[in-house]
């Protein structure tokens, strides 16, 4: 989830452009790419499709078309040749009081719950992943992948022990902190700034039991200072799980270059994001915002609002799109932030991670049915085979195959 529920609306009504992509490709060239899609582990670093799993009308198994809550069912993924990825629990950062921290707990766990109901009510479709290796079996098995991450720690902010809990049950990637500052981390995006200039005490202590259990580390979100004491304090390389380019669009929750070169040096991998807000400066009027709330209230309020109410609002963004323009970001921005990040620190260091039902998709690639375009773009580049399956799942899986072999190794 890349930012709260307003701003995710925003970027979701890229069902009906209002621009348009440049590039294109040939149908001999999609072709081609669905192909080599179908024989590659092809996996995605942070999926927001949990939200969905507390909706009663969400089904997995059906697609859920020109619905502004979702870009991932099964029936799509087998359509974009998506063989999984990693399943996010995200929690919303709250007020930092006591109250709110029990309830982010609680909100965690269910989550988690969710996400176990999920796997247990489709066991011929979806399956559990907790090693590296796991993956291609469960492909070769005719299942799709389900590795458990955790976007913001803030539920483990009542209780860190829960990690050993967590990590039991699945868990196998975590960050430290989402769109504000907590106990654990600063924030890219806090407008406060800075608390801890990076990683506080508790932090520090979250991540060494992360490495222990063998928990990959993911920096997206966290604020350049955390990025510069996982590089000093780790003794395995991390993933940003969907992150952008800094070079090609100045924001804060971008990467700049020096800190790709590092990441690359410590064997790290930035996951290829297509947040919108992330990519380019996507102007909005103050109308256009004051018409979203009221949109996102008359509706019931996101975490309230049924599928049903998904494609009402799909709708209804594509009639403020008329009335309040703004610009939107195109598969052309991604490639651009993409292909820089390529450029820098290699084919062993990007990956792809689009935050898809959390605000990613871009015009040209709305939902999961558009993967075979990266894989065709990626050809027209002249990276080899191997080079694009390390792209789509090889580059993640090393990392997480590297922390959990140190952490048995610590064990011993």
């Amino acid at each position: 989830m890349t930012l709260r529920p307003l701003s995710l609306l925003v970027s979701l009504s890229l069902c009906w452009p209002l621009a348009a992509s440049a590039v294109e490709f040939s149908a001999a060239e999609l072709s081609k790419a669905s192909a080599l899609q179908k024989t590659l582990l092809t996996l995605d670093s942070h999926l927001d499709t949990p939200a969905n799993f507390a909706r009663a009308d969400f089904d997995i198994m059906q697609r859920h078309d020109h619905n502004a809550l979702s870009q991932v069912d099964y029936p799509r993924m087998v359509e974009g040749a998506l063989d999984g990825g990693f399943w996010a629990i995200y929690t919303d950062q709250g007020d930092r009081s006591l109250a709110a921290h029990r309830a982010e707990r609680d909100h965690g766990l269910l989550r988690l719950m969710q996400i176990r109901e999920m796997l247990a009510a489709n066991p011929d479709t979806f399956q559990l992943a907790l090693t590296a290796d796991d993956a291609a079996r469960i492909k070769a098995a005719g299942k799709r992948v389900v590795y458990i991450s955790m976007e913001n720690g803030s539920p483990l902010v009542a209780d860190p022990s829960l990690l050993s809990i967590y990590h039991a049950a699945g868990l196998r990637l975590l960050s430290t902190v989402h769109f504000a500052n907590n106990e654990f981390a600063d924030s890219a995006t806090d407008p406060k700034g800075p608390e801890w200039n990076g990683l506080s005490p508790a932090g520090r202590a979250l991540v060494e039991e992360a490495v222990k259990l063998g928990i990959v580390v993911d920096q997206s979100h966290a604020s350049d200072g955390v990025f510069d004491d996982l590089l000093e304090m780790m003794p395995v390389p991390f993933i940003l799980s969907h992150s952008s380019a800094k070079a090609v669009y100045d924001h804060p929750r971008n990467l700049d270059d020096a800190r790709l070169r590092q990441l690359a040096a410590k064997g790290g991998v930035i996951q290829a994001n297509a947040y919108g807000g992330y990519l380019l400066d996507e102007a909005k009027s103050p109308e256009r915002i004051q018409a979203e709330e009221a949109l996102e209230k008359r509706l019931g309020g996101w975490d309230h609002m049924t599928m049903a109410k998904g494609a009402e609002l799909a709708a209804g963004l594509a009639e403020l799109d008329e009335q309040y323009p703004r610009r939107k970001a195109t598969l052309d921005d991604f490639f651009e932030h993409f292909g820089h990040m390529l450029d820098v620190v290699g084919p062993d260091h990007v990956g792809i991670g689009m935050d898809w039902d959390g605000g990613g998709g871009v015009v040209g690639m709305e939902d999961t049915t558009d993967l075979p375009k990266i894989t065709a773009w990626l050809q027209r580049r002249g990276l080899s085979e191997a080079q694009i399956a390390n792209i789509w799942s090889g580059n993640v899986l090393r990392v997480m195959r590297q922390a959990q072999e140190y952490a048995a190794r610590q064990a011993r």
